[in-house]
């Protein structure tokens, strides 16, 4: 059986698999299409690369067993599906590559006659890393990097880094200037199997958020590796050093687009990292965008997936600052007079994609800030994205973005004044609201809620190495001071709707 991001043709179960009598079973089931309300674009994409992935198998020798969607019969469910397979054919032994959630594996353990296989396509093993967090006292991302760089090679001289550093980020922070001329990724026509799921997502799926059309993605190996292609060519000369800045009617800027492709199966991280140290190394790249763009898949990404997998079950429920505040509408919508979520709503509904700064300090930042219950944020974020899977996202949201593992995953809550959003975007420009106004009616809300959460969790920041220092500007103001910001920003957030 292969899943929907498992598009990879050596992925471990058809690895184990023989051609010449083994069947390969793909479906398309409600189950899993509905387990959130996914975005239509992100529903678009996988039906459609799992369709082309099921020619290229066949294409390969295989046998191909595909469930569509509306095909008379379908259970609705993988395991429904899978005993449906079994009656037709008479087949009864299964093997699967273990899924990327836990749902699913717990819900795979219990199938009968199923074998289920590592997936080996990520660089470290998660038993193996549950080994390595066990005991430690603080869990930073940056000591799991350089294992992970010593274990590839990648961009490394010896036993030492490339140019004597490991870590670029410093210089991978600059504002972007709205006039500079970027490169858009390509865009893929839809084919005859495309339009054909595009009418099923659109029939079947008219009130899920998004808007479906026009839709742009790769959904083959080939157009996603040409998609990378062109990033590597274009954009990543300039991705290190713009790669933290946002800007009004720039979806993109200069990021890559490839994570729903990497996550589906249809890129392998490390083909891609050594791509990029390639072009690094013929002088094409500066090192700050080569180590940006690696230390992203084989630090970060495997990072949280070590994560997600030593911490479930129950991950998905820690709520350390006890946030409690219903997730505003405008989340959906877009609708709030605050440019900078609507700007990033707005894209989000139509690009389904927001990049990785947009997420943490816009929609994730106001999320912390105003005490918006992070396990809401969290299926809101499984819900918009194309590229978000559990495994990904989850850790993403609570531990880095909401800090509702009390610190686990990151060194700090990631939280910030409007002056942040306004050094480095250009959101503030048609914003209702004032980004140098620090209080009152036409104050920015980011301003008046970052004060109230260092005075909401003053005594918990206050132990935090990075965080002592605002707690120490909260404690000079003025008492009547804090009771205005205090209060103005109780007056925003009654607002909340």
């Amino acid at each position: 059986m292969i899943l929907g991001d498992q598009l990879t043709p050596g992925v471990s179960a058809l690895r184990a698999g023989d051609r010449a009598r083994d069947r390969v079973l793909m479906a398309e089931v409600m189950a899993e299409a509905s387990y959130v309300p996914h975005h239509k674009k992100k529903i678009a994409f996988v039906f459609s690369a799992m369709r082309h992935f099921a020619e290229e198998l066949r294409g390969e020798g295989w046998q191909v067993d595909y469930v569509k969607l509306d095909d008379p019969g379908n259970s609705g469910s993988l395991g429904g599906e899978v005993r449906r397979a079994a009656a037709r054919t008479g087949l009864s032994r299964v093997l699967v590559t273990e899924p990327g959630e836990w749902r699913l594996l717990e819900e795979m353990r219990g199938w009968s006659d199923t074998e289920l296989l590592p997936d080996d396509r990520f660089l470290a093993d998660r038993h193996g890393f549950a080994e390595w967090a066990e005991g430690r006292k603080g869990l930073r991302m940056e000591h799991f990097y350089r294992l992970m760089r010593r274990k590839t090679g990648l961009l490394m001289e010896g036993d030492q880094p490339a140019e004597g550093r490991w870590n670029f980020d410093a210089e991978n922070r600059s504002k972007a200037d709205p006039d500079l001329l970027m490169p858009r990724p390509p865009r893929f026509a839809p084919d005859a199997i495309t339009r054909e799921v595009l009418d099923l997502v659109a029939a079947r799926f008219p009130e899920n958020f998004g808007t479906l059309e026009p839709f742009w993605f790769a959904v083959t190996r080939a157009d996603a590796e040409a998609a990378f292609d062109h990033f590597v060519r274009h954009a990543l000369p300039q991705f290190g050093t713009y790669q933290d800045a946002m800007l009004e009617g720039q979806a993109f800027l200069y990021h890559a687009v490839i994570s729903p492709y990497l996550n589906a199966g249809l890129l392998d991280p490390l083909d891609l990292c050594r791509k990029v140290e390639a072009a690094w190394r013929a002088g094409a790249v500066p090192i700050n965008s080569a180590e940006g763009f690696i230390r992203q898949v084989i630090g970060w990404r495997e990072f949280v997936r070590g994560i997600y997998w030593w911490q479930m079950p129950g991950y998905d429920r820690v709520n350390a600052l006890e946030a409690q505040r219903a997730l505003p509408g405008f989340y959906w919508t877009g609708e709030t007079p605050m440019n900078c979520l609507r700007a990033c709503v707005e894209q989000t509904r139509d690009e389904a994609y927001a990049h990785h700064i947009q997420r943490l300090m816009v929609t994730g930042n106001f999320a912390l800030l105003a005490g918006i219950d992070p396990h809401q944020l969290h299926e809101w974020y499984l819900s918009v994205y194309a590229d978000a899977y559990e495994w990904v996202e989850l850790p993403n949201t609570v531990g880095m973005s909401q800090f509702a593992d009390g610190g686990l995953l990151a060194s700090k809550p990631y939280v910030a004044s409007g002056a942040y959003i306004d050094r480095m975007s250009n959101y503030c420009r048609g914003c209702a609201y004032d980004v140098k106004a620090k209080a009152g009616p036409k104050a920015c809300p980011f301003n008046l809620l970052y004060w109230d959460f260092i005075a909401r969790h003053r005594d918990r920041l206050a132990r935090n190495p990075r965080m002592a220092q605002m707690v120490r500007t909260w404690d000079r103001f003025a008492p009547d001071k804090q009771e205005q910001l205090r209060r103005d920003a109780g007056h925003f957030l009654d607002s909340l709707a």
